[in-house]
């Protein structure tokens, strides 16, 4: 019985882990394909997806600074300069701004919505 108990905690603390990785905290603001463009040209553009997945094609204007280097090239990034970034999905991007927010102070953050995955506008390949 005690141990169906430790597993129920141990599923709802998972569970709950989770759904904050992922849930789209307050200080960043997803932008729909056409509020990025509209923005984004005067803004800091970053792509955080791995050298691969950047190399296969991104936005143009894009730097690339995976999220498994961001606590290494943070400096690399304005905290006084509007952030605009994009993944695949837009999961990495979220986890990019709280890094942004709690080690930099950034808050001018913004994400694309769904992720270059939805992305139509213009790209660059290599």
């Amino acid at each position: 019985m005690v141990t169906w108990i430790l597993w129920g905690i141990l599923i709802g603390l998972l569970a709950v882990l989770a759904v904050r990785r992922l849930k789209t905290p307050g200080f960043l603001t997803e932008l729909s394909q056409e509020e990025f463009i509209k923005g984004y040209r005067k803004a800091q553009l970053i792509d955080v997806r791995e050298p691969k997945e950047y190399n296969g094609g991104h936005i143009l204007g894009a730097r690339n600074i995976p999220l498994s280097q961001m606590k290494q090239r943070m400096n690399e990034i304005r905290p006084d300069k509007p952030v605009y970034l994009y993944d695949h999905t837009g999961s990495r991007s979220i986890q990019a701004a709280r890094m942004l927010k709690k080690k930099r102070g950034a808050t001018d953050l913004y994400n694309l919505k769904k992720g270059f995955k939805k992305w139509t506008g213009k790209i660059k390949k290599g």
